[in-house]
């Protein structure tokens, strides 16, 4: 499932491929990606400019100068395109958004969704995310004070939505390498030093997965050479057997509240 690094990285590859460009068409193929009847839908989007591509955790949030909002949620295995009729994937598209000759495809939408929202629709429909990351507003003091005295596991705590947003299932696990951590280790057994370890990890990998484009390889459009990037900087995800970077030692693979869990046994404590 993509997480933050890889909805930036379609953030800003977007935002220098779409935005201030006009609809000129709409083909949906399957009713239950939007959140209208398609007649709707696509009169509500025909001649609309794009105005910004905002994120939010694993939301993409298209801004129009209608007032309105496209949300998206990949969820998983969704993924998207920017071809033509002759570039695009040999695959089931469920929502087709043209600019001229320009399409941007939505694929693999079995799960995840795009709506058609208000301002006010968008901002309940992410009213339960948990802060941003690597907003500058989330220094050590309020990350030292969001941990609280939360008990459950550090993968656990790291995926969930609501006390910090974007984090998956690969991040969590790099996050936790990173700063030398067990998975499994509880977040209230942390002292100050491990929480301020902790905090400076999330802060370097989730930045230097945006800068190698995250770790998922579909590519955005003909041509992408920055999608993907970080998918060979992994140092301990999908890794298993491997020896790991740091001592050597195998990379283990485990599953913690049936998500799949990578670390290093003999450096991770």
């Amino acid at each position: 499932m993509p997480e933050l690094p890889e909805m930036e990285t379609c953030r800003r590859l977007l935002t220098e491929k779409l935005v201030r460009k006009v609809i000129t068409d709409v083909e949906v193929n399957r009713e239950k990606s939007i959140n209208a009847q398609p007649a709707q839908f696509k009169s509500q989007l025909i001649n609309v400019q794009i105005t910004e591509i905002q994120r939010r955790a694993k939301h993409l949030i298209f801004k129009l100068n209608s007032g309105k909002n496209l949300l998206l949620h990949l969820m998983l295995g969704g993924w998207m395109y920017i071809g033509s009729e002759a570039d695009n994937p040999d695959r089931t598209k469920q929502v087709i958004i043209s600019f001229g000759d320009i399409k941007l495809y939505f694929i693999g939408l079995r799960l995840g969704y795009l709506h058609l929202l208000t301002d006010a629709e968008a901002e309940e429909a992410l009213s339960g995310l948990g802060p941003e990351p690597l907003d500058h507003t989330l220094g050590f003091p309020a990350f030292h004070e969001l941990i609280g005295s939360r008990r459950g596991m550090l993968k656990t705590t790291l995926v969930n939505q609501q006390f910090l947003s974007g984090i998956g299932n690969c991040y969590s696990d790099e996050i936790c390498f990173e700063a030398g951590l067990l998975p499994m280790k509880k977040a209230d057994e942390l002292d100050e030093d491990e929480r301020k370890i902790l905090y400076q990890s999330m802060k370097g990998v989730l930045t230097r997965a945006i800068q190698f484009g995250g770790y998922m390889e579909e590519p955005l459009f003909k041509g992408d050479a920055k999608t993907g990037g970080y998918n060979e900087q992994c140092r301990v995800y999908d890794r298993e057997g491997e020896p790991c970077l740091r001592c050597g030692s195998p990379i283990v693979k485990e599953e913690i509240s049936s998500r799949k869990t990578f670390y290093c046994g003999n450096c991770q404590r």
